[in-house]
């Protein structure tokens, strides 16, 4: 009688590699080259494709089944919040602001990366890559379907959250993370990989998905929060896999370091410029605050930061140019953001509104270095203003830089009286940028930021209106006729918070202290 053959159980380690590597084969009638065109042109010499590893050593198998787990439980809350009338037990209805800036400026971008590393599944040349940024495609789906069904019953019930899509191809402040994603979309590869997995996943993320969802948390929407939590450990993974791409990029040829260096400089400073918003989100539109963006900084991006370019000081690699003044803009740009949106509130899909005395307190307190001295006669001014009849409102167009496409609020490092404004010619045509940074990174790739479609040019060139809108006829109001195509509809969406219709709703239902009351 024969033996039986005893199969060798793999090790982890060997499953993994058994499912994920050596699934490639050398084409036959059409060169490699020509398959996989994009993973050689922006000079990236890689020697041994072979050497990558998925740090988590992830299969279809286990991701397929660990993301089946999680959306049970996620939707099992999501269904709960809205059967128990959730959307009445937050704080404020002020709260209900920050999820419209949200689901506008932070929910279509997951879209785009998911389109994104689609893209990079299908062109990189590695199998074990190519599987990493198809569950990076899948997983950023995923939170584009999970946020937006989370938001989906306050959209029932509150104005501002009806065309989120629209608003972000065509708002003006929604440029800004627009333009993020498709200058990242347009990047070679293993660029777009520094731009979302390390710069914005590995250095920043952690800020818009840790103390501001903990906000939520304390503002009572545990809809949304237990969806960003859920979130969380993809963005673990994707964090851990843009740090083995910058190593595996650095190893592979010293040639490399140059070219990361740069694009690292470049996309944490465009990350870093896109988080302003957040940073609003987190110091002025959560009723009740836990942790300013400040203390946010010091304790999520500083002391990791330093750690991990301590760390990648082996490989050459050295901490970005603008590392030092974002770090110093820590005491001001949530304020310089504010104000500016405050002014703007008639051009918004959201509402905006001076904070109430103790809130202007708390801000105090959290910024005893900035806020009292620059930013709090400004806010006073503008309730006193507010009280007599007067709310103020900016009647001008702002200008936008043109690289990072944020509005030019911003004040130059070590001077916050002095509004930053840098310029540069290119090709006959004045170019205006709100740091020597996003400058810098304009003059190296011009013949890419020239393209930028500003809204606000757009606006002064009346391509801002209805195909039917008559702009030469008597009375024409060029204000209400891009408000129109922008499909905001004014004074609803858009004004002061108080008397507004979510505000008035909101008290006629019982919100807020009345229903966590009821609750109990």
């Amino acid at each position: 009688m024969d033996k039986r053959v005893e199969k060798k159980k793999l090790s982890l380690n060997e499953r993994y590699a058994a499912m994920s590597h050596g699934l490639n084969w050398d084409t036959t009638y059409q060169p490699m080259d020509k398959v996989f065109p994009h993973d050689k042109y922006e000079g990236i010499t890689i020697r041994d494709w072979n050497s990558w590893q998925d740090p988590f050593r992830l299969t279809m198998e286990a991701y397929w089944k660990a993301q089946g787990e999680k959306d049970k439980k996620l939707y099992a809350v999501i269904e709960a919040f809205a059967q128990n009338n959730g959307q009445l037990g937050v704080s404020d209805a002020r709260y209900v602001n920050s999820l419209k800036l949200f689901i506008q400026a932070v929910t279509p971008q997951e879209y785009y990366a998911h389109r994104s590393f689609a893209h990079l599944g299908r062109h990189m040349r590695d199998d074990g890559l190519r599987m990493a940024c198809q569950m990076q495609s899948a997983d950023e789906l995923r939170h584009f379907q999970t946020q937006t069904h989370a938001m989906g019953t306050f959209n029932k019930y509150f104005n501002g959250m009806h065309n989120p899509a629209h608003w972000f191809d065509h708002l003006w402040y929604l440029a800004a993370p627009k333009s993020f994603q498709e200058d990242a979309f347009s990047a070679g590869p293993f660029e777009r990989l520094v731009a979302i997995s390390f710069s914005f996943d590995t250095l920043l993320s952690n800020l818009l998905f840790v103390p501001y969802m903990s906000g939520v948390a304390h503002n009572g929407d545990l809809s949304l929060v237990i969806t960003s939590f859920n979130a969380q450990s993809d963005t673990t993974r994707h964090m851990t896999m843009g740090l083995e791409c910058i190593k595996f990029m650095l190893e592979q040829d010293a040639g490399n370091l140059p070219t990361v260096q740069r694009w690292i400089d470049k996309w944490f400073w465009r990350s870093y410029r896109l988080m302003t918003l957040a940073a609003m989100m987190q110091d002025y539109m959560l009723p009740k605050r836990m942790m300013s963006w400040k203390e946010s900084w010091e304790m999520y991006v500083e002391p990791a930061g330093e750690a991990l370019f301590k760390d990648l000081a082996h490989y050459g690699i050295r901490k970005p140019k603008g590392w030092q003044q974002a770090c110093d803009g820590k005491d001001h740009i949530s304020h310089q953001a504010w104000n500016a949106f405050y002014g703007y509130g008639h051009a918004t899909a959201f509402h905006t509104w001076v904070p109430e005395a103790s809130e202007l307190d708390w801000l105090n307190k959290k910024y005893p270095n900035s806020f009292e001295r620059f930013y709090r006669p400004r806010l006073e001014h503008y309730a006193q203003r507010q009280a007599e009849g007067k709310r103020y409102y900016t009647k001008t167009l702002p200008m936008q830089c043109q690289t990072c496409q944020m509005p030019m609020i911003f004040t130059e490092q070590g001077n916050p009286r002095r509004t930053a404004y840098h310029e540069t010619q290119h090709a006959g045509e004045t170019f205006h940028f709100c740091s020597a940074h996003c400058e810098d990174i304009f003059v190296n790739e011009p013949e890419k930021y020239v393209q930028a479609n500003l809204p606000v040019h757009q606006i002064l060139q009346g391509q801002c209106f209805a195909q039917d809108a008559d702009s030469k006829a008597a009375g024409f109001d060029a204000d209400a006729a891009v408000l129109d195509f922008c499909q905001i509809n004014a004074g609803r969406d858009n004004l002061e918070f108080k008397g507004s219709e979510d505000d008035i709703h909101f008290e006629n239902w019982g919100g807020g202290q009345d229903m966590q009351e009821a609750q109990l």
